[in-house]
């Protein structure tokens, strides 16, 4: 049996940026991307906890140590510049394997740096 688990979070990050006009997606800074064990093109699930909204899109690089958390395209329209968002990925894995699995979890600071 296979089920879905946490494998990854970024808890409380900040939105930097975000552009309608831009091709789907989310920024991510890559070494907030490293710390949490995630790729780009990821699918990851977001939830912004200023409004309440919850939704899911895919990981495009972010530039290394910039801080940038930036939501494009349709997502624009679901946070502010300045929101408080949850960024997490699932894995699918076996039961048994799932009792042992710990995901990884960050907690960047107010301008997503690494505390």
């Amino acid at each position: 049996m296979q089920i879905e688990v946490l494998k990854s979070k970024i808890h409380k990050a900040t939105i930097t940026q975000s552009d309608l006009n831009y091709i789907g997606s989310i920024a991510i800074d890559e070494v907030l991307m490293d710390a949490a064990n995630l790729i780009e093109n990821e699918r990851v699930h977001i939830y912004n906890i200023t409004n309440g909204e919850r939704f899911d899109t895919y990981i495009i690089l972010g530039e290394r140590g910039s801080g940038i958390i930036s939501l494009n395209g349709a997502a624009a329209r679901k946070v502010a510049i300045g929101d408080k968002i949850i960024i997490v990925s699932y894995a699918s894995m076996d039961f048994e394997k799932a009792k042992q699995f710990k995901p990884i979890i960050i907690f960047p600071d107010d301008d997503n740096k690494l505390r």
